[in-house]
């Protein structure tokens, strides 16, 4: 957990240093430098850096000023049943959060931190914002509660004489008043944030003292009490209210038991159980904000959990007494029409007046405070790029002023709402997303069941989790169903901006734990022993000399792979008890960098051998996993052409180094270092005839096809930049062994020949092949007496009308061709002095070459071919010879595959 805060490798235009305190008081000096661990010192309790900015939170406007509208709308059962549900969500959302924070070293962003640690970049950077627009948002909701506390005081009413109500009031006046009072709470948080940090305790007490004198206030007021109530009405009429404050009295509570749903006075429309709770909740979004200060948090993974908690138990008492005391002593119309009604039932009013003004003024900043670290962490890891940048700059002390700045600007933006039951319902919906997102970010954590997952806070478990996310989603779209999708959708365009974007973070990506959790559970349940020809598919070893060589036909097989599995394999000569450290680990890096390079999806395999065919025959045996191992292995050809150095062909390797690396520390030089020069004709080989002979033999003697690819270097149009449907492109198909005529007859049926016919009609599947057209040639002796050749060839269509394969026929009599072979018993000088002989065709060089005219004769237009590959010599003293008729054969043909295959890949039934 040391590298928690490890920020993004360098990416995009943005490449500031990473603080390691994000969030809090402290930070950079605002140069770029990062500081140390020690610039900020962590100095809170969690008395006063959890419990009182939780508290503070939760309390806010709703506290004083939608106390009355909650219950006299939803009355006293519903009231309390939305404070069961709303304490429900964040109750569940606390353990999740409790369980994150105890896993390990929470350092500044607080709840983003969490998240995006857990998540990754593309979940925590697209959370993290929504968690930022609902900070904003709900410091817009404060400053518009206490415009409106002002006003009720303060606001000119006709009805009223008092020589205090001096301010206009209207629409862009309240708009004007919350302008103002925003502007003080970006002074305070620009100049003296660290000062309201310290006085917060002194605001908890002042809000602690006003809600002593609500509770205290009807034990001294005994008497009932008749206030007449004036609101502006449509038309610019004045409605008047006759409303009673009773006392506690048994009439009254049972009045204010059932709901009353009726219009809301602020805002024109009418009410329900949705739109009420949607206000009601804006006093449950403040459990975070003790996470948000685990920057300046003594001991965060301790604090976070006890403080939470505490302050949650705390004010979920004090909600429920506030509405049972304003149900039992205050009729209906003064809670329905005077919100702010607990001033005019106070022994003293300026108790409750100087509450709201404490309580909404610490919410405002502390929401501004918290909106601006969040976004000040994003933009020190870099997500965003550009638009971000500047909100990782810090002032001398610490202070991250510009993001201040930002979330000031975006908080004017929510004023313009007017009212704060307007704006209450899109706070409600940003916050629940949030929670549901801190939900999974734990349900992820346990259900990938990584051994370093194992928090000390143990009172959850994923049930409480999945019940929480369901929650948060089920609330959102019962608030508002247009918010909650917009915001669904905002969320989704965020993640695929980061996902596209490509941040790449030390973090750890819990995507790639559960993963691996799943890819083994299907792996098990992968059996070998089920396996059927119907869904068989090529599963490939490629195996690679040097990537600049082999470039093209890594591309090719890449189309020729269906879907299976694509391992590139490579084996480095050496003796591991003759070196002191593995060199493959450090090798894989590149290999998979020049994947991605290609683009194709291949897995990467490298094993150390004093052979490469002893190498081979280790990738053969331990590749892959399970019933995901390669059944066909792909050479490229023995020959003595100077290979073409693809490198310096395709600019994604070549063009200017402005574009970095990528994103695991390879840049263009180092890939092409690490990657020694194509071989010249002079350099010494490798591999010697007899052992790629004998390579291939191995992988046929393990039941593996296999296929050798010569002249793909020619083949154009297979880089990942290219888009091709292969309309232009012929397939062509020889599925007869034409280094042994009598051996086969024009119909030929045998698994080799099917496997060939297989392979091509895979590749004709493929995006870049799927409109080619495929020949296949069927060699006969025309002039011959015995005609059942035609016979035959209509045997052959009928094959292919069942195998499904489309492809024309073409007939190509070789009689001149078969003249020329001979085959007679060719003594072994090996076997003879045992006594045996071993029957060997006598190829002539005329012979071969009179094929190789055949295949360039009626081949010469095609994109690629697939031969026939013969088996190879049981004696590695013919593998040269082996070799030779192999090259005579397809010398100057162009991109061509041969094949030999063992495996039955062809059915005919369903």
């Amino acid at each position: 957990m040391s590298n928690e805060h490890t920020p993004l490798l360098a990416h995009g235009v943005c490449g500031l240093s990473v603080d390691t305190a994000v969030c809090g008081m402290g930070g950079s000096d605002g140069t770029g430098e990062a500081s140390t661990p020690n610039a900020v010192p962590r100095k809170l309790n969690t008395f006063f850096g959890v419990i009182v900015p939780t508290v503070l939170s939760m309390f806010s406007i709703v506290l004083f000023l939608r106390t009355g509208f909650v219950v006299g709308h939803a009355g006293l059962l519903q009231g309390l049943v939305m404070l069961l549900v709303a304490y429900t969500i964040i109750s569940l959302t606390i353990l999740s959060i409790c369980a994150i924070s105890t896993n390990g070293a929470v350092q500044g962003g607080g709840a983003y931190f969490m998240i995006s640690r857990s998540l990754g970049p593309e979940f925590g950077g697209s959370i993290g914002l929504m968690f930022f627009l609902a900070k904003v948002c709900a410091c817009g909701v404060y400053v518009l509660g206490l415009v409106e506390a002002i006003l009720d005081i303060f606001g000119q009413d006709p009805a009223s004489s008092s020589a205090l109500r001096v301010l206009p009031q209207g629409y862009w006046y309240t708009v004007l008043y919350s302008s103002i009072v925003l502007l003080l709470v970006l002074v305070v948080c620009l100049v003296g944030a660290h000062i309201f940090a310290r006085t917060s305790f002194l605001i908890l007490l002042v809000v602690t003292i006003s809600l002593l004198s609500i509770y205290i206030s009807p034990l001294a007021l005994t008497t009932p009490l008749t206030f007449l109530i004036t609101h502006q009405g449509p038309g610019n009429q004045t409605l008047t209210y006759n409303a009673s404050y009773t006392g506690f009295n048994g009439t009254t509570l049972r009045d204010n038991l059932g709901s009353g749903y009726t219009v809301d006075y602020s805002t024109g429309k009418v009410m329900s159980f949705a739109t009420v709770f949607a206000v009601m909740f804006t006093s449950c979004t403040g459990i975070m904000a003790g996470a948000n200060m685990s920057g300046e948090l003594k001991n965060p993974s301790a604090a976070i959990p006890k403080g939470t908690i505490i302050a949650v138990l705390y004010t979920c008492i004090v909600y429920v007494l506030l509405f049972v005391l304003a149900s039992s002593t205050c009729e209906r119309t003064l809670l329905v029409q005077d919100y702010g009604f607990f001033q005019r039932i106070n022994i003293w009013p300026p108790f409750v007046t100087i509450g709201i003004y404490c309580s909404a003024l610490s919410a405002a900043m502390c929401s501004l405070i918290g909106a601006s670290r969040i976004l000040h962490a994003l933009a020190l890891d870099q997500l965003f790029g550009f638009p971000l940048a500047p909100a990782a700059t810090t002032s001398s002390s610490g202070n991250p002023w510009v993001a201040v700045l930002y979330t000031w600007g975006l908080a004017q933006c929510v004023v313009f709402a007017g009212q704060l039951n307007a704006i209450a319902g899109l706070v409600t919906v940003f916050y629940l997303l949030a929670y549901a997102a801190v939900d999974l970010a734990c349900l992820a954590l346990e259900w990938a069941s990584a051994p370093n997952f194992r928090p000390t806070f143990q009172v959850f478990s994923w049930h409480t989790c999945l019940l929480g996310i369901l929650s948060c989603l089920v609330m959102m779209f019962v608030i508002n169903p247009v918010y909650s999708s917009a915001s669904i959708v905002l969320l989704l365009l965020l993640l695929l901006f980061l996902h596209y974007r490509s941040p790449t973070s030390s973090w750890g990506y819990i995507s790639q734990a559960l993963i691996f959790h799943q890819v083994r559970k299907y792996l098990l349940m992968l059996d070998v022993r089920k396996d059927h020809v119907k869904f068989w598919r090529p599963q490939v070893l490629l195996m690679v000399a040097n990537p600049r060589s082999s470039c093209q036909l890594i591309n090719f097989v890449n189309q020729l792979k269906k879907g299976g599995l694509f391992v590139l394999g490579h084996v480095k000569l050496g003796d591991l008890d003759t070196l002191p450290s593995d060199p493959v680990q450090q090798q894989y890096n590149f290999w998979l960098s020049l994947v991605d390079k290609l683009g194709v999806k291949a897995f990467v395999d490298l094993t150390l051998s004093t052979s490469v065919r002893q190498g081979t025959q280790h990738l053969l045996r331990i590749t892959g996993l399970g019933g995901m191992k390669p059944n066909t292995l792909v050479l490229g050809f023995y020959d003595s052409c100077t290979p073409e150095d693809y490198f310096l062909q395709d600019p994604a390797f070549y063009e200017s180094e402005e574009a970095g690396g990528d994103d695991f520390g390879v840049d263009l030089p180092s890939l092409q270092a690490h990657f020694p020069p194509v071989r010249h004709v002079e350099s010494p080989r490798w591999l010697t005839p007899e052992e790629y002979v004998g390579i291939i033999s191995d992988a046929i003697k393990m039941s593996k096809n296999v296929c050798l690819g010569r002249y793909f270097s020619q083949l154009q149009g297979e880089s990942m930049g290219t888009k091709t449907d292969g309309a232009e492109r012929i397939i062509d198909v020889w599925p007869l062994n034409l280094l042994r005529p009598g051996s086969t007859s024009a119909a030929s049926v045998d698994v080799c020949s099917l496997f060939l016919l297989q392979m091509a009609c895979v590749l004709n599947m493929a995006s870049r092949w799927r409109h080619a057209r495929m020949r296949i040639f069927l060699c006969v002796e025309a002039e011959s007496s015995d005609q059942g050749w035609v016979v035959k060839e209509e045997t052959f269509r009928e094959l292919l009308r069942k195998l499904r394969i489309r492809a024309s026929i073409k007939i190509v009599p070789w009689d001149s061709v078969v003249q020329l072979y001979g085959q007679k018993q060719t003594p072994d000088p090996e076997l003879g002095e045992l006594g045996l002989t071993r029957p060997a065709p006598a190829l002539s060089e005329d012979f071969l070459s009179a094929v190789n005219c055949l295949l360039m004769e009626h081949s010469a237009q095609a994109a690629v071919r697939f031969l026939y590959l013969p088996r190879p010599p049981t004696h590695s003293s013919q593998s040269q010879q082996y070799l030779s008729q192999l090259e005579a054969v397809t010398h100057g043909l162009g991109p061509t595959l041969l094949i030999h295959g063992l495996t039955p890949v062809t059915c005919t039934e369903l």
